[in-house]
């Protein structure tokens, strides 16, 4: 009974989180977000370490690309040399924090695979949007579609949910 009250409470909240970046005040910005569009960067340091074909970022990094911004303490930028930089994926770590124009989303640590379209943020995760919010141990971000999956992570790992989702959502007035 209370594993079928659980299913029924997890398939409400992704329900939920699916309207929440979707339905809110426009159309959401992670879905058809350009991962191809150049990248805009700023920190304090930078190191270059060709022969691994990375780079790496640190102090007040701030990375651009269209209309999503990342900002962190310290990234990693994975490229293949083909003939210029072709960056295929970012790691971030330090406190992370993506925005765009109208979702935010916090975690310790994110990973942002370019070429698939995918960030997936773990540690401590908070995504709001238009007053709601969810919580949780890990968030996938397809940015193709849209879709966001949370999941509560291990269960002592994040030290607010317990292991589990958590979130609330703004019930706008009824018209008259």
């Amino acid at each position: 009974m209370k594993t079928s009250h659980a299913l029924i409470a997890a398939g409400t909240a992704l329900v939920a989180l699916a309207g929440m970046a979707h339905a809110q005040e426009g159309i959401s910005a992670l879905k058809g977000h350009n991962s191809h569009a150049p990248i805009d960067l700023s920190a304090d340091h930078a190191e270059a370490q060709d022969r691994a074909d990375r780079a790496i970022f640190s102090g007040n990094v701030v990375v651009k690309q269209d209309n999503l911004t990342l900002r962190t303490a310290r990234m990693t930028l994975a490229y293949a040399n083909n003939n210029g930089l072709d960056i295929n994926r970012i790691d971030a770590s330090g406190g992370v924090l993506i925005t765009s124009p109208s979702e935010t989303a916090k975690g310790d640590f994110a990973v942002y695979d370019l070429d698939k379209g995918l960030i997936t943020m773990v540690g401590n995760v908070r995504l709001d949007r238009g007053g709601s919010f969810l919580s949780g141990g890990r968030l996938t971000l397809d940015l193709n579609t849209g879709r966001a999956v949370m999941d509560g992570g291990l269960r002592g790992v994040n030290q607010n949910g317990g292991g589990r989702v958590t979130g609330r959502f703004t019930v706008p007035p009824k018209k008259s």
